[in-house]
């Protein structure tokens, strides 16, 4: 038991980084016969890059995988962790490493998403108030200016305000989850760091966009229907009947 206490916390830590690993907007995307979304719009294997694909319904079980996996490792630890000494820290650890996972899969070559939903999913294990709370910052600011990228930065740097802020009146307040949060936060200001450049130059894609279908590349052959590359008219064969002699225009009697 005190061996299992030991090893626990790391244990408990890298598995929470492997589940967070999984890519589900790749798998689902795979499952459902969709383009890899690493291959179009923003290329970023997440929920809101499969919804420009046009499936919903692959966007909305990526929205809920990619939470999941980081809810699962944070719940286990608050309900069952204690008996093997899995306290707070190493719910504050865990909460990361799956977040961390998204972001750098070991599976998909280190090349993740941005952990938007992964770090929702985090929130909700921690507390369902701080994470609902979260998510209405987000979609309070989604529905009032469609964009994706903007409500995430948003609900971002309000999350570890909102749990200091709001800590031992909905939920028990500790260091460690505040500082995980918070370092969840910085992270996820880094990953959007193109988004905010292109929210300043106002090239950002809004919510609902679709991605732009990509471009074909003509064939060796395809000049041929050209119109500066008509093709020869062929010869008629030839036929005696083009070479009648003329009509001397007497009849017999």
């Amino acid at each position: 038991m005190e061996s299992m206490q030991s090893f626990g916390p790391f244990l408990a830590v890298v598995a929470a980084y492997l589940v967070g690993s999984l890519s589900f907007a790749v798998i689902v995307s795979r499952v459902m016969g969709l383009n890899d979304p690493r291959t179009f719009g923003s290329k970023n294997p997440g929920a809101t890059n499969v919804l420009r694909s046009g499936s919903k319904a692959a966007a909305i079980i990526t929205l809920l995988l990619d939470a999941a996996k980081g809810w699962l490792p944070v719940v286990l630890v608050g309900w069952y962790g204690a008996p093997y000494g899995l306290r707070e820290g190493t719910l504050a650890m865990v909460g990361l490493a799956a977040f961390l996972g998204h972001v750098y899969p070991v599976f998909f070559k280190f090349e993740g998403g941005k952990g938007v939903a992964t770090a929702l999913g985090v929130l909700l294990g921690v507390s369902g108030w701080l994470g609902l709370a979260t998510l209405l910052i987000w979609v309070l600011m989604a529905a009032g200016f469609r964009y994706s990228s903007l409500a995430s930065i948003t609900a971002a740097v309000m999350a570890p305000v909102v749990y200091l802020l709001a800590g031992d009146t909905f939920w028990l307040k500790n260091t460690p989850v505040a500082f995980g949060i918070t370092v969840m936060a910085l992270f996820l200001l880094y990953r959007h760091a193109e988004n905010i450049n292109r929210l300043i130059k106002g090239t950002e894609s809004k919510l609902g966009k679709k991605a732009a279908p990509p471009v074909a590349v003509p064939s060796p052959g395809a000049h041929r229907g050209h119109p500066h590359h008509r093709p020869a008219k062929s010869a008629k064969p030839y036929s005696l009947a083009q070479h009648k002699p003329p009509h001397s225009g007497k009849h017999r009697s």
